[in-house]
């Protein structure tokens, strides 16, 4: 069931999943993806495990507000951005309070990582545990192979069909090589994600975000809640020294990697990265107690 709410200016388009007396647990999404790319059964099972999840549009996808006045931005070293990383961050702290939520767990993947850095430098008080999933604390850290950013960059698609072979294409490219790529799903997400909106440029917003925003590693020192870090160890479009770089930035964060994993979380992976989630919470409840 998808709602919205007013929120750091915008509307926002999100997803309650489980039980709202249950630990409030904020998905943040990736590059140019969907609050659907976060998957029905990943939710559901996170909700069963105590969890009221929110999963939401970030700004420029879906049917959260798009920036379609700032044009295509440039991508070229030094342009500016029509907002940065930190702007969206702010957009996840609005959104907690139009939920009522002073604090949450926070995860986010790829993009929706480094959001959740910034949400947690920016905004400390409203993040009880970071789990950050390929993600990198900087572009400079775990840049793409050149394969994974001809897939990145390849013509965008002009319809419902060359969306979904768009997709294909990709994430037979970003996925993960040590599992087999569920291509019903892939297509499935893309077909739907289209129909809810298609809107390129706005990847390319959030894209110049990214590359506008620097290096988040020096705020990072400073933060001090329980953190996560997952990465795969075949990921061509973040490098797994992303993944270190965040856990080394970060005191006392925990990094989980997994041979055979690319840039997406195969289902076999859902368990064990469930399991630290929920350890993680354990560390910020004890913290707290004490």
């Amino acid at each position: 069931m998808t709602l919205m709410a007013r929120a750091n200016g915008i509307d926002i388009a999100y997803d309650p999943i489980g039980d709202p007396q249950d630990r409030p647990l904020l998905l943040i999404m990736g590059l140019g993806s969907q609050l659907v790319h976060w998957d029905d059964e990943f939710c559901e099972l996170l909700s069963r495990r105590g969890h009221h999840v929110v999963r939401f549009d970030n700004r420029d996808v879906g049917l959260s507000t798009h920036f379609r006045k700032a044009g295509v931005p440039d991508l070229t070293p030094g342009a500016a951005a029509p907002y940065l990383l930190s702007d969206m961050a702010g957009d996840a702290a609005g959104l907690m309070d139009a939920l009522g939520w002073p604090a949450a767990h926070v995860v986010g993947i790829s993009m929706g990582g480094m959001i959740a850095q910034a949400l947690a430098i920016g905004h400390p008080g409203r993040v009880l545990t970071l789990t950050s999933i390929m993600s990198t604390p900087s572009p400079e850290a775990g840049p793409p192979t050149p394969e994974a950013m001809a897939a990145l960059f390849g013509p965008p698609a002009a319809d419902r069909q060359g969306a979904i072979e768009r997709a294909l294409e990709v994430w037979s490219v970003i996925g993960s090589p040590g599992y087999p790529l569920d291509r019903e799903r892939v297509a499935r997400l893309a077909g739907l994600a289209f129909d809810r909106d298609h809107d390129p440029a706005g990847t390319t917003r959030q894209l110049a975000a990214i590359l506008a925003s620097g290096d988040r590693s020096e705020g990072l020192a400073g933060v001090r809640v329980p953190t996560l870090v997952v990465h795969g160890e075949a990921d061509p479009l973040v490098q797994v020294s992303g993944g270190r770089a965040t856990a080394a930035a970060i005191p006392g964060a925990r990094l989980m990697t997994f041979e055979g994993m690319g840039h997406d979380l195969p289902r076999p992976l859902w368990e064990p990265v469930m399991n630290a989630i929920t350890d993680l919470q354990a560390r910020s409840a004890a913290a707290a107690a004490g």
